[in-house]
């Protein structure tokens, strides 16, 4: 299987447009391809691992996606070159991807890894520290955490409990994370500068936190893309899962581009009233704003009402369940993609 991502490498990089990297700059020859300000992060936990369905791809799926990837014109990058060029205003590559993982699972190391590795993609790790000094059996070990970093992996704080975090004191959130970073630097040297949060879970006092804590970057597990015009403390990224990773999907999810908005209501994730107000505004930019349709947990399609030009607002006719929530709307876009804004609400 690893000689078959060779070949296709080899092949690939007669294709692909060459780049360097100059500091934390993506700069990129622009007769070679399509410039953009948006970029799709993917989001995976496990691979091969049958038995945990709801956060594993596999095998066959993974090597699906990647092969898609290779032969589909696109141009995987790491993800802290995503988020510099974003926040500089430096163009990225259409249809650029970066490639996430959260947990730190042994499969990661196993399986994952020499697919990436053959591919000659780039990707990110968010480790949840407890876990590794735990020992925990299907979580890595810090000497192949090491291995990782040495072949050029990125590492991201996933907290050090992988806690909801939101249901913290905001002093003992502030810990927890503290409590990563210093392990770290223990026994990686440094501090990540990019954040995921458990379970994708947060609230504006938390968001703030990172902000604090001058973290570049954090992830949320609403979908879409991440774009110029992004909150860079709450970004999207694609969750991969078996139910969510067939190939019919992931060539929908890969080629998305974002739904820039403004004003969201409510702003904080965690719902006080339910069902909720939920409300946007579409930026000026972007045109049929009428053609928007948005999509509820467990109750499929939500009636909108625009007012105005621009301000979207959703009609939900019945409550939200506990726990986690996503709203997904979808505009048609551009050369047959669409636009997508993911938003994931918390009912307490």
């Amino acid at each position: 299987m690893l000689s078959k991502f060779t070949n296709r490498l080899r092949k690939l990089k007669l294709k692909l447009l060459s780049y360097c990297l100059i500091g934390s700059v993506v700069v990129w020859l622009p007769s070679l391809c399509l410039a953009a300000d948006s970029a799709v992060i993917l989001q995976y936990h496990r691979f091969g691992e049958s038995d945990m369905p709801s956060t594993n791809v596999s095998l066959e799926q993974f090597d699906e996606h990647l092969d898609y990837l290779i032969s589909g014109g696109y141009t995987v990058l790491p993800v802290p070159h995503i988020i510099a060029a974003l926040r500089s205003g430096t163009s990225l590559p259409d249809k650029a991807v970066g490639i996430t993982i959260d947990d730190a699972a042994v499969s990661v190391f196993k399986e994952a890894w020499p697919r990436l590795s053959a591919a000659g993609f780039p990707f990110t790790v968010f480790v949840a520290t407890q876990a590794v000094d735990g020992r925990y059996k299907r979580t890595m070990s810090w000497d192949q955490i090491r291995i990782l970093v040495d072949g050029g992996v990125t590492i991201g704080n996933h907290s050090s409990s992988h806690g909801h975090l939101w249901l913290k004191d905001i002093t003992d959130a502030h810990n927890d994370i503290e409590e990563a970073q210093n392990r770290f630097e223990q026994e990686l040297g440094f501090k990540p500068q990019i954040f995921a949060y458990p379970f994708g879970e947060y609230n504006t006092e938390l968001r703030d936190l990172l902000e604090d804590l001058n973290f570049d970057a954090a992830f949320g597990q609403n979908s879409g893309s991440v774009s110029t015009q992004g909150d860079f403390l709450t970004l999207p990224r694609f969750a991969l899962n078996e139910h969510y990773g067939s190939l019919v999907r992931f060539k929908l999810i890969i080629n998305t581009l974002p739904l820039p908005v403004r004003d969201i209501t409510p702003a904080d994730p965690i719902l006080v009233r339910n069902p909720p107000n939920i409300g946007f505004t579409i930026d000026e930019t972007i045109e049929d704003v009428e053609k928007v349709a948005c999509y509820a947990s467990n109750q499929g399609s939500v009636q909108i009402e625009l007012l105005g030009a621009s301000r979207v607002e959703l009609r939900m006719s019945q409550e939200l369940n506990a726990g986690r929530n996503r709203i997904n709307c979808t505009l048609p876009g551009p050369d047959n993609r669409w636009r997508w804004l993911g938003l994931q609400y918390i009912v307490p």
